[in-house]
């Protein structure tokens, strides 16, 4: 498990604050640039009923998928495939619930911290293939294995606990949206309601001034999380979260020089900017604020804001189009040179490390398929990393459910 230093948390003013204004707030530095080209007045509201199953995927398409799947098409029966043949989907698999999941830098300790993120992938994998293949069994061994959890866990701790919280709390409603509103058998649903309640949204929705991607993540599970508590205070918590952070670490040539910075975040220098920004000074279209860290990290911010507009849409309040030009430039501009272009000398010294993971789909379905945006390096890594798989985070079956998906 990759980490940054965990900062101090955004306070519930400025949450409030972001959230009445309706705009992203630049910082008081030298990396105040032009506003988004999204106005005040366009900006998307938030939802007065909330939408099930709603998070990440909606029932028109898990539908659209089902019925591919049926059919025998491509690229969704390799992916369907592919996720039945992983341990995710196995029926004889036993939850590994702890009370206190201790996850430490790079997994120093590492007390439960697997177990919990791979049985919430686990759920939702389950509860995907309950809801293809209308066999009660994968539905069955979803709510065992959520009940487990549910039944036992207290707490997370040590310096991970905000990030293992975020990843682990992006799957377990993805999950239980899908059991919950198309199965009738679930009679502790309001027991695992409690423990995203008091166990997991307390850590994840204050945000984190660490790197990007654990504030992403942690919005991302807070989202999830909020949709299935029908929690609208949470919810619009969690979207001024996201409205101040995406602007934060995706840069556009429209903020001017230098980036902008997360409001709360303390970052008032140029020198201060640059340092977070992994010491890149050069700024161009589409960078993202760990790019010169590792394109890992980068994926894992890329794929939390792709899944939080997700959400977003299905439940109403489209965020896409606040974001869609900072993330077609992001998708853009990493899979080019995952693809194998020379990286300049002016980019992270001509060096990037390792590569996204199976992170574009879901961007790359709302951006070019729903919105008509052209995006040919994005198209080409999508279409080659097919099907997509999981990364054992956060990220599972993107292909099987996002692929081509028009709802």
């Amino acid at each position: 498990m990759r980490t940054g230093t965990i900062g101090r948390g955004l306070g519930l003013a400025t949450a409030l604050a972001a959230l009445i204004t309706g705009i992203f707030m630049a910082p008081a530095s030298a990396g105040r640039g032009a506003p988004d080209p999204a106005p005040a007045a366009v900006k998307a509201a938030a939802p007065t009923a909330f939408t099930h199953p709603g998070v990440l995927v909606s029932r028109p398409q898990l539908d659209f998928v089902r019925a591919k799947v049926q059919a025998g098409a491509q690229p969704w029966k390799s992916a369907y495939d592919q996720m039945m043949a992983s341990k995710y989907a196995s029926l004889g698999r036993t939850a590994e619930p702890r009370a206190v999941v201790e996850c430490g830098s790079y997994s120093n300790p590492n007390y439960g911290c697997t177990d919990e993120r791979e049985d919430a992938i686990a759920a939702y994998t389950l509860s995907l293939a309950w809801y293809i293949t209308q066999d009660s069994r994968y539905a069955v061994k979803a709510v065992e294995i959520m009940d487990a959890w549910s039944a036992v866990i207290k707490d997370h701790t040590n310096s991970n606990a905000p990030l293992q919280t975020g990843w682990a709390g992006s799957s377990w409603p993805r999950a239980a949206e899908i059991i919950k509103y198309t199965y009738s058998g679930w009679p502790n649903a309001g027991r695992f309601a409690t423990m995203l309640r008091t166990v997991y949204l307390p850590k994840v929705i204050n945000g984190s001034n660490s790197n990007g991607n654990w504030e992403l993540s942690m919005t991302e599970a807070a989202i999830g999380i909020s949709v299935f508590l029908e929690d609208r205070t949470s919810y619009d918590k969690a979207v001024a979260k996201f409205r101040g952070r995406v602007p934060a670490y995706i840069y556009v040539t429209a903020d001017g020089a230098l980036p902008k910075t997360a409001p709360g975040s303390g970052l008032d220098t140029r020198d201060e900017i640059i340092n977070y920004w992994q010491g890149q000074s050069t700024f161009m279209d589409g960078l993202s604020q760990e790019t010169c860290r590792d394109l890992t990290h980068t994926g894992y911010g890329l794929s939390a804001v792709s899944h939080i507009a997700e959400t977003s849409r299905i439940q109403g309040q489209d965020l896409y189009p606040e974001i869609a030009d900072r993330l077609r430039h992001a998708l853009g501009l990493h899979a080019k040179y995952q693809l194998g272009t020379a990286v300049p000398s002016s980019l992270c010294g001509g060096s990037l490390k390792d590569d996204l993971g199976p992170v574009t789909e879901v961007g790359f379905n709302a951006l070019h398929n729903r919105m008509g945006i052209a995006m040919t390096n994005t198209q080409t890594l999508t279409e080659q990393q097919r099907p997509a798989g999981s990364n054992n985070l956060f990220v599972a079956w993107e292909t099987l459910t996002h692929a081509n998906n028009p709802n």
